[in-house]
């Protein structure tokens, strides 16, 4: 009767209990099997242990468990209840429950006035699943039930007798469990059963209570629960135990610190308190070592202070920490002092890096003035040049160098000014920005710092970047650069920043002021073609995992991987082209094919396939109405072929290959040029009238524009008119004016470059270019012969094929 007692006071009585609804009450007439005598509706639980004997209501809230349950009401059978292994799982299915489960009969089943669908079950026995069965719309399982058997040993009497008591202590420590249980648990003499009840009522994991249930062996289960009992009235001793000290040191106006009071009584057990005046200690010599300003360590002690009268437990306990480790792990007082060796700097940068003499002899300049004045500010140097011509590696040469730390942030992307300058304390987990971040990682105050991809910035409604960048990148104001989560000045004057772009156009004018720009143009072929043996050759040799003795390339076969497979400014194509030779060498002397390989001009079509460029000048430039233009891409020069023609009509000019409105104005230019100079040309006007010009530009996917094709659309269109073949050897760029004057135009280094890799032989250029002829490589200088063009004229007298 204690039993039954206790489980009517525990549970309640559910008022105004209703009958189960009528579709419930039905005849069973599913359109699935019925259950197997051997088998039972499984209902998955969530957090949920009912133990046998014992009585639990239950809400049943989805679809699947509903019809499971009315299913087991309408057939008058009972249920098994089995826990879920993970709880957020909405449709479990067998690998998400536990093994092992009850048998449970369903007492009463009613419907909430909202809807809800409630169940009162009583545990009969356990039972392990051995396999679910398919064709039902809920789970079903075959099982088998577990019979307790009543066992009476010495043992498990002691055992019980012991149970009983850690039971009833851990009641006395609660104070709030009902007398009913009290009597319960001295009154029953069934070992399975007491347990079962002990576990349902003291034990509070879920996990734990589903240990205990998958424990068939009697003896196990009383010492697992034992030992749950012993740890929780340990754990309920020490509440106590705190409970009481903090009542002690509490009056009536402290009541409002009762927390506060009860954690200082926690830390004072776990013996955290000593630890904390450990770390304000630990963190004190570490603001004194790092020699920070004046400023800036006024500030960290300031921090301090407050972190020393602060909870460890604090949320703004874990932030201070935080801050302070940054100032601390800052390098202040922390420089590379290698010695500066102008001729070792030398060597370095020949070695890693071929040509791009006028770079080198900028780097040499800073080492020798940072020699001569140590103290001085360290420039901002910005490379410009297309993808591949060696930008990024270059800063790496300038590091090794100089001797110092060299890191490289990526501004490709970036649209947020907190990247730059931080985020401030304010906001939960802030932190300092990129340049913040790397100074702390290379650990000195003066490492190269290189910036790469600066025209790709971008910008949006959390700020502009390369707005923050300007004090960066100021060397009269980089000395107290301000990031917004440190708050405190840190001197960048002494970094050397470095930084990279393909283009200047879309850099801002305020910064782009703030830095002194060198251009990288594209390589000549001779450059290339010592690149190649001097670094790639070597670098895909380790990477495919050959040696110079099992494969070998000529300078035949460089020049033709050049010449035929790659036409770019820089060398990263060309690195993949002989990569993929190097590939196809790895494996033939992998299976056994070959020992060694010696690769010449004429194995290279086979490895590649067909040459992918053609020198197709001479043929593009047969037939009257074609000249060779020069243009300039940001990635570098290229040839550009401009095609006129006339067909009959009424003047019109027709323009296609994709062109800006520059390249369209040029385009009508050149025609009025030509028209106005119809008699010294020794054209007839009667051409003009009846026919219409059309002017193509091939490659019209590519958008075109600027006016430095101007000259060449000027030749294309009288060759068109006079029938006059422009001679195919010849590349002209320049801009034109009504008058027939030729106006200087930009981009001339790579546009010659790139007449030069075509296999052009002459090069017209604006006579007010002359001032550019010195950045042209010498190599190609001695290439090419240059004719300076004051007015058209001069351009028809020499292009002309006579």
């Amino acid at each position: 009767m204690q039993i039954k007692d206790l489980k009517n006071k525990l549970l309640g009585t559910i008022a105004n209990t209703e009958e189960p609804p009528a579709e419930v009450k039905e005849a069973a007439t599913s359109q699935f099997p019925p259950v197997p005598n051997d088998a039972l509706i499984i209902v998955p639980m969530r957090g949920t242990v009912l133990f046998p004997q014992n009585v639990s209501p239950l809400v049943i809230g989805r679809k699947a468990s509903i019809a499971a349950v009315q299913q087991a009401v309408r057939v008058e059978q009972p249920i098994g209840l089995i826990m879920q292994l993970h709880d957020q799982d909405e449709d479990p299915g067998p690998d998400n429950l536990h093994e092992v489960g009850t048998v449970a009969e369903i007492l009463r089943y009613l419907t909430a006035p909202d809807g809800a669908h409630h169940i009162v079950c009583q545990g009969v026995q356990r039972f392990r699943v051995k396999e679910f069965l398919s064709g039902y719309p809920f789970l079903v399982a075959r099982i088998e039930r577990y019979e307790e058997p009543e066992l009476s040993t010495q043992d498990i009497e002691a055992r019980v007798i012991t149970l009983k008591q850690k039971a009833l202590e851990m009641l006395n420590q609660t104070r709030q469990m009902p007398d009913e249980l009290v009597n319960a648990i001295r009154s029953i003499a069934s070992p399975s059963m007491l347990c079962d009840l002990i576990a349902s009522y003291l034990i509070s994991k879920p996990a734990e209570k589903q240990e205990i249930l998958a424990l068939f062996d009697i003896q196990e289960r009383i010492d697992r629960i034992l030992e749950l009992l012993n740890y929780q009235i340990e754990v309920l001793k020490l509440s106590n135990k705190i409970s009481e000290q903090t009542q002690e040191t509490m009056g009536q106006q402290q009541r409002e610190f009762v927390l506060r009071e009860q954690l200082k009584a926690i830390q004072k057990e776990l013996g955290e308190g000593e630890g904390s005046a450990a770390e304000i200690e630990e963190l004190s010599k570490a603001i004194s070592a790092a020699k920070m300003p004046e400023e800036v360590e006024k500030q960290a002690r300031k921090e301090l202070g407050r972190l020393q009268h602060m909870p460890d437990a604090s949320g703004e306990y874990s932030m201070i920490r935080t801050y302070l480790d940054w100032l601390t792990e800052l390098p202040w007082s922390v420089a590379s002092a290698g010695v500066i060796d102008i001729a070792k700097a030398r060597k370095i940068l020949n070695e890693d890096h071929y040509g791009l003499d006028k770079i080198k002899q900028r780097i040499l300049e800073f080492l020798a003035v940072r020699k001569l004045n140590p103290n001085g500010k360290s420039p901002i140097l910005c490379f410009v040049g297309p993808p591949g011509v060696g930008k990024t590696s270059l800063g790496r040469s300038i590091a090794r160098a100089t001797e110092r730390e060299f890191i490289r942030a990526s501004l490709g992307g970036l649209h947020d000014e907190a990247e730059i300058r931080g985020h401030r304390r304010t906001y939960i987990g802030a932190l300092p920005g990129n340049i913040i971040q790397s100074i702390r990682k290379a650990g000195t105050n003066n490492p190269v710092f290189m910036l790469d991809e600066m025209d790709k910035l971008g910008s949006g409604f959390h700020g502009d970047p390369s707005s923050a960048l300007l004090e960066v990148l100021d060397p009269e104001q980089n000395s107290t650069f301000r990031d917004n989560y440190l708050a405190v000045p840190f001197d960048l004057s002494h970094v050397m920043f470095i930084g990279t772009a393909n283009v200047l156009d879309s850099i801002p004018m305020p910064l782009r002021d703030r830095m002194e720009v060198i251009e990288l143009s594209g390589y000549t072929l001779d450059e290339k073609a010592q690149i190649a043996r001097r670094y790639l050759v070597n670098r895909q040799l380790e990477t495919n995992g050959l040696t110079p003795e099992q494969c070998t390339l000529t300078d035949r076969a460089i020049e033709t991987i050049i010449q035929d497979y790659t036409r770019e400014a820089g060398c990263r194509n060309l690195e993949r082209e002989i990569g993929t030779v190097f590939r196809h060498v790895a494996m033939r002397i992998a299976e056994g094919v070959s020992v060694n390989e010696h690769i010449d001009s004429e194995q290279i079509p086979g490895i590649l396939g067909p040459r992918k460029f053609e020198r197709d000048v001479a043929m593009r430039t047969s037939v009257p109405g074609v000249a060779t233009g020069l243009a300039w891409t940001p990635v570098g020069g290229d040839i550009l072929f401009i095609e006129a023609t006339r067909i009959p009509g009424g003047g019109k000019l027709i323009l296609t290959g994709q062109l800006g409105d520059v390249m369209k104005e040029s385009a009508q230019a050149a025609l009025s040029l030509v028209k106005s100079r119809l008699q010294e040309l020794g054209l007839n006007q009667e051409l003009f009238e009846k026919n219409d010009i059309h002017v193509h530009v091939p490659a019209g996917a590519i958008p075109k524009d600027g006016p430095s094709a101007g000259v060449a659309m000027f030749t294309a269109i009288y060759s068109a008119f006079s029938e006059r073949i422009v001679q195919n050897d010849i590349a002209m760029t320049g801009e034109i004016s009504l008058r027939g004057l030729v106006l200087p135009v930009g981009g001339i280094k790579e546009k010659v470059i790139a007449a030069a890799r075509a296999g052009i032989k002459t090069v017209m250029l604006p006579a007010r270019n002359q001032r550019d002829f010195e950045d042209i490589p010498e190599a190609v200088r001695n290439q090419l012969q240059f004719i300076w063009l004051e007015k058209v004229d001069d351009v028809l007298k020499i292009a002309m094929v006579k």
